[in-house]
């Protein structure tokens, strides 16, 4: 008797703790009030919060040879967005994966996207003010991000994201219409162009975007076509046109883009950074890039895909400031990028992927000549997850 009575005191003194425990408990959900005041939790019923992710294993290969195999978060952007009036509606993106500092003309980190606010003024009019998309057209850059597993040269060499005011009117069932005023560019004239001799930095560096979003056959085959202008110095313009199309069938999504950047200044940048500061220590003039790009979807079983896209891409210099050029044409690039893709439930948008990503360089002689440029390949096979997870 007298060892079971120590064993009873025993069990008692233990358990004196957790009673007291289980009060603390009940007393910290009663006593503490949520970070979100409880009349407004409905606004949230509005709001998303989205983890835009693609991430991968992925090894690169130069010229045939293997450099590195490592992971990788190719894309993470985080998303909040939704309405809080109900013609009141915001979005704000920001990119993980790019630089925090903030750019010189919009005083806003490079890595957010999106910091806008959108009014709808009627049902078929929107005006929108803030840091957006540019509107420039192609169903490449109307894709998510994370669904891209390489850009084109004029998409990425191309600030995608600016500041500024737009407009759109849905003017028909089939046709819709923005127009947007922004700020041609993140960074100032000297940090970009690094003090063009013969070139003054424009009191009004804005650029003017036309876009037209076509609906045709019952919506299988629409239409993303753009003309913009950007005023990159004084007198100096980038004349841009992209005309996206696209065919949805049953099983089968094609998409061709057309884009035509025309550029007083080398914006796009390629032939610049090329050329060596010894013979040109500043950006160059009269620059011309194209491309052809198109991808084709196809879904062959309820949770497998295959994709292909590919794309090629000009850069051309037509400035005669070189004595010893002989030809326009700088270098025509590829991109041949096939994937398989498993969508593993059909309630989430959420899939694992296997990609490869060629790309292939060709100079011209004269870009080989001048500058001892030589043609090269790249490749990368990656295996990953892409999902856009939302949150709330």
């Amino acid at each position: 008797m007298k060892f079971k009575s120590k064993v009873l005191i025993l069990l008692l003194i233990i358990s004196i703790p957790s009673v007291f425990a289980q009060n603390r408990q009940v007393d910290t959900v009663s006593t503490y009030r949520s970070l979100i005041p409880t009349g407004k939790q409905s606004l949230l019923k509005n709001v998303d919060m989205i983890a835009n992710l693609q991430m991968a294993l992925r090894s690169d290969f130069y010229e045939g040879e293997h450099l590195e195999t490592k992971f990788r978060v190719e894309q993470f952007r985080l998303e909040f967005k939704g309405y809080v009036h109900e013609k009141i509606y915001f979005r704000f993106r920001h990119r993980y994966t790019s630089t925090f500092e903030p750019q010189s003309i919009d005083k806003i980190i490079k890595g957010v996207d999106f910091a806008f606010v959108r009014f709808d003024v009627s049902e078929k009019v929107q005006l929108t003010i803030g840091k957006t998309f540019a509107d420039w057209g192609g169903i490449e850059f109307d894709l998510n991000p994370i669904y891209v597993y390489e850009f084109s040269d004029i998409i990425e060499k191309a600030d995608n994201f600016l500041t500024g005011v737009g407009a759109y009117w849905q003017a028909t069932e089939r046709n819709g219409f923005s127009f947007q005023i922004l700020n041609s560019r993140t960074q100032s004239f000297e940090e970009l162009y690094q003090g063009h001799p013969e070139l003054e930095g424009s009191d009004i560096p804005l650029a003017a975007v036309v876009n037209w979003r076509g609906k045709f056959l019952d919506g299988k085959f629409t239409t993303l076509w753009s003309y913009s202008l950007f005023n990159e110095a004084k007198d100096t313009f980038k004349n841009y046109i992209a005309l996206g199309n696209q065919l949805k069938l049953d099983k089968w999504t094609i998409a061709y883009d057309f884009k035509w950047s025309k550029e007083d200044l080398d914006r796009t940048g390629i032939i610049s950074e090329d050329v060596p500061d010894d013979l040109y220590p500043w950006a160059l003039e009269n620059t011309l890039y194209y491309s052809h790009w198109t991808k084709i979807d196809y879904r062959f079983a309820k949770k497998w895909g295959a994709s292909f896209t590919g794309f090629i891409d000009q850069a051309k210099w037509l400035d005669d400031i070189d004595p010893e050029k002989t030809t326009d044409h700088w270098r025509t690039g590829y991109g041949i990028i096939p994937s398989l893709e498993f969508y593993p439930w059909s309630d989430i948008n959420l899939k694992f992927f296997a990609v490869y990503v060629g790309r292939i360089y060709n100079y011209s002689s004269y870009a080989e000549s001048r500058v001892g440029l030589v043609d090269y390949q790249t490749g990368r096979f990656a295996i990953g997850i892409i999902s856009p997870l939302k949150i709330f």
